[in-house]
């Protein structure tokens, strides 16, 4: 039996890995030229005028942040893009009618969602190096925030998935609460620097304790204590984990 549910979670992965390779062009291209017009614009043009932020120089204070804004946005689209389209084209009743348990389901699409932020990481992070010299402080630290940013966010792609009735569903999402709590978790400012309030309000934001921790792994800056920047991902890795696996074993939005 564990050799079936090995093969089933192989499966998964291996349709999940081809899917976004074979369109690398539109999944992982858009990216790398993104990171590219965000260090000519604020590193080269902006960046000069802010000057330097906590002894580093503006562009390289804003890479962590936008590394991982790619990381995130290509982890969620990943799973909610490919579930939802097997939900769409009615393939996923196979699989729900199939012996392999919700568990290895949901951690097949999963896994495809990291790999995925893994790929656009590392191809973002090369684009970075022809524009500036940026240390890596911690390379477990970094592999780790982006594994655990990754399955945060795939976790949470999944989650949409199950209730999307459309495609602008998926969209919305992304637009109205991924967006806006990237911009507002300090990438391209530090969290100290704003007011009171808004220094209130980013307690809420978990994007902010990411982006803090990812900027710790780089750059050695301790805005928040990495202690409890992983510790809230984790506790919200589990708390979608469960409320998906939760949602996939009731069926709800899948069997109905």
């Amino acid at each position: 039996m564990k050799r079936e549910i090995l093969i089933a979670y192989n499966t998964i992965v291996r349709k999940e890995f081809v899917r976004f390779a074979r369109i690398w062009i539109q999944t992982i291209l858009p990216s790398v030229i993104t990171i590219f017009l965000y260090i000519t614009i604020f590193g080269n043009f902006i960046g000069d005028r802010i000057g330097e932020i906590q002894d580093f120089n503006y562009v390289d204070y804003i890479i962590p942040g936008l590394i991982i804004m790619p990381i995130i946005s290509n982890s969620y689209m990943n799973v909610v893009g490919s579930f939802y389209s097997s939900r769409f084209q009615k393939s996923h009743e196979e699989l729900m009618v199939s012996p392999v348990p919700d568990a290895i389901i949901l951690l097949g699409y999963i896994t495809g969602g990291v790999m995925r932020a893994f790929v656009v990481g590392i191809a973002v992070y090369i684009v970075t190096i022809f524009f500036t010299e940026i240390p890596i402080y911690n390379l477990s630290l970094v592999i780790l925030i982006t594994f655990l940013t990754a399955f945060l966010f795939s976790t949470a792609g999944f989650i949409n998935a199950i209730y999307a009735k459309s495609f602008d569903d998926i969209n919305i999402v992304t637009t109205f609460v991924l967006t806006p709590l990237t911009y507002l978790g300090g990438t391209f400012y530090s969290i100290d620097a704003l007011p009171q309030i808004w220094q209130d309000i980013s307690i809420f934001n978990p994007i902010a304790y990411i982006i803090s921790a990812y900027r710790l792994a780089f750059l050695g800056i301790e805005e928040t204590s990495i202690v409890v920047s992983i510790a809230i991902i984790i506790i919200l890795i589990f708390i979608l984990f469960f409320a998906a696996l939760m949602i996939l074993s009731k069926g709800i939005g899948i069997k109905n």
